[in-house]
C-alpha cells in the first residue's frame, strides 16, 4: 500500500475497544490499521504517536460562530481554528446568532459560502425554525441544512423569533415530512419570565437569583410538551443542553415509548456548579444555568449508565462587553467552551470519575455522527472512514491560559483550571490542523 501519512504505535480509542496499532492513510481516509511496526512507511509523512492515544475527531453538533454578521462575537477561521485545537474535526453551526439568522435558502447559501471560505476542519449548517419561515423548511431541507434548531424560550436576540405552541407544532409536522430532526432550546417561556420578572421587581439580582429565574422545572414543562408534540407528530427530536438528570430520565421515559428523541449535554454542566458560577462570574452565565453540585454528579450518573447521548460544547461566545453588564440578568448567557471539551471530558470523566475513555469516544463522535446520518464516514475509526483523528497525551497536565485559547475573545470560564489531558494533534481528513509545537499551541 502507498499511505500519504503513518501514524505510528499509538493507542487507538474506539467506541468499543481500546488498542495499540499503527493507521495508514491515503486520500484523507484510514486505509488501514495493523499490529504496531509492521506498517510499511515508503514515503509517508510520519507522526510517531507513541504514548499517545488516538481518539476518533469529535463531532461538535452545537456551536454558535455568528458569521455573517456578528463575526466580531465569533467567526468561521477562529471558531474552527479553536475547535481543532481541541479535537474536533466537523462541526454544526447554529443559525443563530449570525444577523440574519439562517431561515431562509439564501442566508445558508450566505453562511455556507463564508464557511467554505475560512473553516480549517468539516461542517454542517443548521436551518432555523421561526415563526415566520415554515414554508421555507424544505428549501433548507434541500440545500443540505443538517437539521432545524428552535427555542422554547427568547434567545437573547430580537431576530431570531422562539417558536410558540402553534409554530412548534405546524413546523414538527412540515419536518417530519421531510425526515430531518429538530434541536430545541427546552425552557418555559412563560415560566422563565414570570420568574424573572418577579426577581427584577423584588431587586433580588445576584448571581443564584438569576439561576433561580431558570429552574429545572422550566426544563421538564418544555420537554413534557415537545415530546407530546413528537408523539402526534412523529418529528425526530434533539434536546440540547441538558443541566439535569431529572431531564435525562424524562427525555429516556420517551424513548422507552417509542419517541424519537435524543439528549445532549455540555462540559460545562459536567464541570461547573453554581458555586464556580459565583466564583468567577458573568463569563461562567449560560442558559440553562449551571446547577447545584448534585445536579453535576447525577449528569454523571447518567452519562455512565449510557442515558446521555451526546455531548456537544454549545460554544456561545461574546465581545467581552457583553460579559460586563451591571445586572446578571443583562448580562450575554452564553460560555465560550469548544477548545476544550475533550480536556473537561478526560479530567472530569476519565482521570476522576473513572469514565472509559470509549464512552467518551462514543458520546464525542460515534453517536453524533450515527444521529446525524455522517457514520461511519465520520465518528469512528475504521477503514474506510476519513482519517479525522485527535492525538492526546493522556496524563499530561497543563493549566488552561488565557493566551492558549484560539477564540477571537480570549474569555472562557476554564482560564486557570488544571487539566489532564492534552492534545498533540488534530487531523482532518488526513491534514494535520493542529499540531502542539514547544508548549504552544499553533495552527
Amino acid at each position: 500500500m502507498v499511505f500519504d501519512t503513518v501514524i505510528l504505535s499509538g493507542t487507538i480509542v474506539t467506541e468499543s475497544d481500546v488498542f495499540d496499532a499503527d493507521i495508514g492513510i491515503h486520500n484523507g481516509k484510514i486505509v488501514t490499521i495493523c499490529e504496531s511496526g509492521s506498517i510499511e512507511v515508503g514515503d509517508a509523512k510520519v507522526i510517531d504517536a507513541s504514548g499517545l492515544h488516538l481518539f476518533p475527531g469529535l463531532v461538535d453538533v452545537h456551536v454558535h460562530f455568528n458569521e455573517p454578521g456578528r463575526d466580531l462575537w465569533e467567526g468561521f477561521e477562529t471558531g474552527s481554528k479553536s475547535l481543532a485545537a481541541g479535537g474536533v474535526t466537523t462541526f454544526f453551526d447554529m443559525p443563530l446568532n449570525s444577523n440574519p439568522p439562517t431561515t431562509t435558502k439564501e442566508r445558508f447559501l450566505e453562511k455556507q459560502q463564508l464557511a467554505n471560505e475560512k473553516s480549517i476542519i468539516d461542517y454542517r449548517l443548521w436551518g432555523g425554525l421561526v415563526p415566520d419561515n415554515i414554508e421555507r423548511l424544505e428549501d433548507l431541507h434541500k440545500e443540505g441544512a443538517i437539521g432545524f434548531k428552535a427555542f422554547m424560550s427568547e434567545c437573547g436576540t430580537d431576530d431570531f423569533q422562539h417558536a410558540d405552541n402553534d409554530t412548534l407544532f405546524k413546523g414538527m409536522e412540515r419536518i417530519a415530512e421531510l425526515e430531518s430532526i429538530l434541536a430545541l432550546h427546552a425552557e418555559s417561556n412563560e415560566m422563565i419570565n414570570y420568574l424573572t420578572d418577579k426577581a427584577q421587581k423584588e431587586k433580588r439580582l445576584s448571581i443564584r437569583d438569576y439561576c433561580n429565574s431558570r429552574p429545572v422545572l422550566s426544563e421538564l414543562e418544555a420537554v413534557e410538551r415537545v415530546v407530546r408534540y413528537a408523539e402526534l407528530t412523529g418529528c425526530k427530536l434533539h434536546i440540547v443542553h441538558v443541566s439535569s438528570k431529572r431531564v435525562i430520565e424524562r427525555i429516556k421515559e420517551a424513548k422507552e415509548q417509542g419517541i424519537d428523541v435524543t439528549a445532549e449535554t455540555c462540559p460545562h454542566y459536567l464541570c461547573l456548579s453554581i458555586e464556580e458560577f459565583e466564583k468567577i462570574g458573568p463569563t461562567a452565565k449560560c442558559a440553562p444555568p449551571l446547577r447545584e453540585r448534585q445536579e453535576v454528579e447525577g449528569l454523571w450518573n447518567s452519562l455512565k449508565k449510557g442515558d446521555i447521548d451526546i455531548i456537544s460544547s454549545d460554544h456561545s461566545p461574546s465581545p467581552p462587553d457583553l460579559k460586563a453588564q451591571e445586572s446578571i440578568f443583562e448580562v450575554w448567557g452564553g460560555i465560550a467552551g469548544c477548545q476544550n471539551t475533550l480536556h473537561v471530558l478526560l479530567t472530569e470523566g476519565y482521570h476522576k470519575r473513572g469514565v472509559p475513555l470509549s464512552k467518551i469516544a462514543e458520546v464525542t463522535a460515534l453517536n453524533p455522527a450515527k444521529r446525524f446520518g455522517l457514520f461511519p464516514k465520520k465518528g469512528s475509526i475504521r477503514i474506510g472512514s476519513d482519517a479525522d483523528l485527535t492525538l492526546i497525551q493522556l496524563n499530561e497536565t497543563f493549566v488552561l491560559k488565557a493566551e492558549d485559547l484560539k477564540y477571537r475573545h480570549k474569555i472562557s470560564p476554564y482560564i486557570g483550571k488544571t487539566f489532564i489531558g492534552k492534545t498533540k494533534y488534530t487531523l482532518s481528513r488526513g491534514q494535520c490542523v493542529f499540531e502542539e509545537v514547544d508548549e504552544k499551541t499553533s495552527v
